[in-house]
Formats: structure tokens, sequence, C-alpha cells
């Protein structure tokens, strides 16, 4: 298996300044993040924090029945392992590997010294906190008053977000478990967008053929956290699109497209 080769493809890394940077890179370690393994579980201590680069990790809150309902999504724009920053190393969530893909792993009390001792890495780090706090809070807006469909199109444009292709790596049965619906009206959902020509879909996968129009039939929660992470995430000077994938990320290191390993 191939590993990443670029730490610097997750933006919160990216976002580290040269002092920063040369104190975590003995720290990170290359990771392949398979679909449905567990990087987190309630209840259970954690010892690395993830920091995703092509891979998407749903966070889940489970309950005493085995049930579960996502609540939010990391990937490259992020880091997984929020607890340890906030003084524990166990939480009553979890977190599995939605998307298969590449990441890198440091060990939580690397993590927590860093946290603890250097005030530029606890802004960054603290404001990628509340930028996934709103993607929390705005998760349970969309599920108490928007419809399944609309949930359903969220989701795949988070996903979007976090891809570097048009196609998302998700079942019916994956999606439904996300959004704590049956699966039979996730699949009829994802008939009706592709009836509009909105998707294509195969086994295993759905192809976004219209983003505009998928956005259309979105609500406005997806637009809203992909613009809080914008702006909490990236300089003020930037113009900040509504998207996540839009977003150049500018350190003292140059632009992400213009440096290299």
């Amino acid at each position: 298996m191939t590993l990443a080769t670029d730490p610097l493809a997750n933006q919160l890394l990216a976002a580290l300044d040269a002092a920063n940077w040369q104190r975590w890179k003995p720290h990170l370690e290359p990771v392949y993040l398979k679909r449905g393994e567990v990087l987190y579980a309630a209840g259970q201590p954690q010892f690395h924090a993830y920091f995703p680069t092509s891979a998407i990790v749903s966070l889940l809150q489970v309950t005493e029945a085995g049930g579960s309902t996502g609540f939010a999504i990391a990937g490259h724009e992020g880091v997984v392992g929020i607890s340890l920053l906030l003084g524990s190393d166990i939480t009553t969530s979890g977190g599995s590997v939605l998307i298969a893909g590449q990441g890198y792993r440091m060990p939580a009390l690397a993590l927590q010294e860093e946290f603890n001792r250097f005030e530029s890495v606890r802004q960054l780090l603290l404001r990628y906190i509340q930028a996934l706090i709103t993607q929390v809070a705005q998760t349970a807006v969309c599920s108490r008053h928007h419809t399944a469909e609309q949930q359903v199109c969220a989701w795949l444009l988070h996903c979007l977000d976090r891809l570097a292709s048009h196609e998302v790596l998700l079942t019916h049965d994956v999606l439904a478990n996300l959004l704590g619906v049956r699966r039979e009206s996730v699949t009829l959902i994802v008939g009706h967008l592709r009836a509009a020509g909105l998707i294509r879909c195969s086994r295993g996968s759905m192809e976004v053929l219209d983003r505009a129009g998928l956005e259309h039939r979105a609500c406005e929660c997806h637009a809203l956290v992909s613009k809080e992470y914008a702006r909490l995430l990236s300089r003020p000077s930037l113009s900040v699109p509504g998207c996540l994938h839009d977003v150049t990320y500018v350190t003292d290191r140059g632009t992400e497209a213009d440096r290299g390993s």
C-alpha cells in the first residue's frame, strides 16, 4: 500500500509556521486509513490524533443498542481527535473512516504538549474546533428542520469539498446510517437525483455530474458550514469562496501550490 508522501496536503499541518512545523515533522507517521476502520471508540482512550490528507472520517454518536448517527466529518481540512485538546482522551462519540485514503497520525501526548505550550498552535487548533462545532450544530438543525433529500445533498457536498474527484464512494447503507434514516429512503432520494441528471451511480459510489444543481437542491447548511471553515482557517485577506476545496491556504512557507514537501 502506497502511503501519503506530503503531510502538507492537510490544511492544518500546512498552516503551521516554519518553527512549529520543524517540531511537528518527527512526530507525524504516514498511515493508510481503510474504509470502516475505527480510529477511536466511545469510552476508549485515544492514543493518536489523525490528520487526513485524502481520507474522510465520520464522527458518530452511538446508542446503547448499537445504532449510530453521523454528526460531522473530517478530511484534509482538519484533525480527528479534538477531545485530546479539550482535556480528555476519552469521549462518548466514535470516529470511523468513511472514505478510504491517506493521512498522518501523531501521538496524543505530543499533540497535547504542542497545544499546551505554544500559543500559535493553540490558536490554530481552537479555530478548527470552532469550525467543527459549527458543523455539529448545523447538522443538528438540518436533521430537525430540513428534508431527507436536502440532507443527502448536503452530505454529498460536504464529502466533495474534501475529495480530489467528483466520485463519492458511499453506499446507500452508509449514507442512511449517517443520516439516521432507513436505507429505502436514501435509495429513493438517490433515484430522484439520478433521474434529474445530478449524479451517476455505480455499485458503492456516486459521481456528481452537476454540482450546481446539487447545491440548488440542498439546504443552506452546507454553504454556511463551508464558509465558516474558510473564514476560520484562511487568512482574512483572502477571498473566501463557498467551498473548502476552493480555498487557498497561505503559510509562512508559501502557498500549497508553490512549495514542495
